[in-house]
């Protein structure tokens, strides 16, 4: 059985997630960014198996970074991370946001956030290969621009979105190929279209599918060995866009990730 890091737990698919994973014997540590939520969260999933709980936001990269190393410390048999939370398109028609380090929001969550957290996390995952890192990603992507990386110009969150989540994709890859060697698998995915989650109500989208329809993919990814470097449609091998696989996009995009994550 392994010992699973999900982040965004205490609600949608990262909590339901975390049930069929204590259910099915694993150790899970859940995060959440509300100390109550997660509290609660890890009360009940104690009541299926063992879990804990961690509590960081995820719009801070101290707070991120912090959140590596307590986990690696109180878990140091660490097999598995599920970067899952993530910050959705926003309501309609609401502005450009910053993070804590003035980042634009969506990057620094849904990017940033699961970059800093994989990069803190590393020596634990290769120290107990085989290991998996999950990236839920989307299938809604658009290419960064990095003339524009911050998003200060023509802002809109769903294409905020949609090229954080490009990025997290091309970084997957990227990721893959340098720890080829490691044990430690590194994939993508878009688990389903507009689940029913807060973060897809908030945007004013009526929900095409259930956070238990996005699941399989996710668990799948978290338990079975399907190689590394691939991008998945729920459980299906797929393709991102195909710019993600483009070698100076790779290179272009690690140079920014450096510069964006340098304290």
């Amino acid at each position: 059985m392994s010992t699973i890091l999900i982040t965004g737990a205490t609600s949608g698919l990262g909590r339901y997630v975390a049930f069929e994973l204590v259910r099915a014997g694993h150790v899970v540590l859940a995060h959440g960014r509300d100390p109550g939520r997660t509290e609660s969260l890890v009360a009940e999933l104690r009541t299926e198996g063992e879990a804990e709980g961690f509590v960081a936001d995820l719009a801070s990269l101290a707070q991120v970074r912090e959140l590596g190393a307590r986990v690696a410390e109180a878990r140091p048999g660490l097999d598995v991370l599920v970067n899952n939370a993530g910050a959705g398109a926003g309501s309609p028609g609401s502005g450009r946001e910053v993070s804590a380090d003035g980042h634009e929001l969506r990057l620094a969550v849904n990017y940033l956030a699961p970059v800093a957290l994989t990069r803190a996390l590393l020596p634990v995952l290769r120290e107990n290969a085989p290991a998996r890192i999950v990236n839920v990603g989307s299938a809604g992507q658009e290419p960064v621009d990095f003339d524009d990386p911050e998003f200060t110009r023509g802002y809109t969150g769903f294409a905020a979105y949609c090229r954080a989540k490009f990025a997290l994709a091309a970084h997957t890859f990227a990721l893959a190929e340098e720890l080829k060697d490691s044990g430690v698998a590194v994939n993508v995915l878009h688990p389903a279209t507009f689940m029913d989650t807060a973060m897809v109500r908030e945007g004013g989208v009526a929900p095409w599918s259930t956070v238990a329809d996005g699941a399989p993919g996710v668990l799948a990814l978290a338990t079975e060995d399907l190689g590394t470097g691939g991008y998945f449609d729920g459980t299906r091998p797929a393709r991102a866009h195909e710019e993600t696989y483009d070698g100076d996009v790779l290179k272009r995009l690690a140079t920014l990730t450096d510069q964006l994550l340098a304290p």
